[in-house]
């Protein structure tokens, strides 16, 4: 399994465990993309290591290659010259830088492999974090949601529902006194009335009474009338 595969793998455990234990998951993803960009940051520096320790390999064998030719340029003038000792010096030195170059052969395909695969591994994390940003978003939404629609499935279900059920109680108490006071003013009005027919009563029992006391005094009472009678 290679580093970035392993640094994968710790994004999407940390991911699941923020998810499970999180208080704040909006915190927590933000945590999480700061944390994946400083994680794309050091990948991006160890692969601008890599690549440079291709290009200096690159430079060896460059600079190998180009004594070699050196030599074997001076090897020829010397043999031109009738000094073949020189020349024999010369070759000596050719060979040297050609073993140096192709010693490093093998190193520098290696390092151009390792680079290679570095950097598509690089460009792959990229993706993810510009996957992880767009995302982001969309997830403090849901995140949102969920919350709410908790809140609201806890008050259905009775957790935090104290100021609805005090509510209620309290309206119940106002229906209450609104039924009492319509009680007491029904019998309030009974004895209103009650009261009212009495003094009637007794209103028109004293305005009879004075109609035959005036009918008495201006003699309009009938003759022998029981009421005219002045015992």
């Amino acid at each position: 399994m290679s580093m970035f595969s392993r640094i994968s793998d710790i994004f999407r455990s940390n991911v699941n465990d923020a998810l499970d234990n999180a208080e704040d998951p909006e915190k927590m993803l933000k945590q999480m993309v700061l944390e994946m960009e400083e994680s794309v940051n050091k990948t991006t520096l160890a692969v601008a290591n890599a690549i440079a320790n291709e290009k200096g390999l690159e430079r060896k064998i460059a600079k190998e290659k180009a004594l070699s030719a050196d030599w074997q340029q001076k090897a020829m003038q010397a043999l031109q010259a009738n000094r073949e000792d020189l020349a024999k010096a010369a070759l000596e030195k050719k060979a040297i830088a050609e073993k140096n170059w192709t010693d490093l052969g093998p190193v520098f395909a290696q390092a151009t492999s390792t680079s290679a695969k570095m950097r598509e591994q690089l460009d792959a994390l990229k993706h993810k974090l510009d996957e992880a940003r767009s995302r982001q978003s969309t997830l403090i939404a849901r995140s949102q949601a969920a919350k709410a629609q908790k809140q609201i499935a806890q008050s259905f279900s009775g957790v935090g529902s104290d100021a609805f059920s005090k509510f209620d109680k309290f309206e119940g108490k106002i229906e209450k006194l609104e039924s009492e006071a319509v009680a007491f003013e029904q019998l309030a009005g009974e004895n209103t009335n009650l009261d009212q027919e009495f003094k009637q009563l007794a209103t028109s029992g004293q305005v009879d009474a004075d109609l035959l006391a005036l009918k008495k005094q201006m003699g309009l009472l009938p003759e022998g009338d029981p009421s005219g009678d002045t015992k």
